[in-house]
């Protein structure tokens, strides 16, 4: 017999690309390796969701020095007809101050060594 309060599937409001624009608005440097970590996703779907947000002119990847640098178009507008007359900046504002699971594996801030992700976890306090 089924509960009829479980869910029949498994699914969430977001898509993996929302989710990865969302990470990379937080952390213009993160590493592709964290996206991966945080968003349960492979390093390999994380870079073709990056390569179809920056051919649709969602954002920008440059490099600086080994990293990439990441810039969002925050005017570009939401893809579906239903949402086209709304700017993603809207959206990745309201989810702006979300953090990422405690303790996720790879997340930012998890590297010692990672300067970066330091500077992230201290601003995380911050807004505790």
């Amino acid at each position: 017999m089924v509960d009829e309060h479980e869910p029949r599937t498994s699914w969430t409001f977001l898509t993996q690309h929302a989710r990865v624009l969302l990470m990379i608005s937080r952390d213009p440097q993160v590493r592709v390796r964290d996206l991966a970590a945080t968003c349960g996703l492979t390093e390999r779907a994380v870079q073709a969701i990056i390569t179809d947000l920056e051919s649709a002119g969602y954002l920008t990847r440059t490099r600086h020095g080994r990293r990439n640098h990441y810039r969002i178009a925050r005017g570009m507008h939401f893809r579906h007809p239903a949402e086209a007359h709304h700017e993603i900046s809207g959206f990745l504002e309201m989810f702006a101050d979300l953090s990422p699971p405690a303790g996720a594996d790879g997340a930012p801030g998890s590297h010692p060594d990672d300067r970066h992700g330091q500077a992230h976890e201290r601003d995380r306090g911050r807004s505790s």
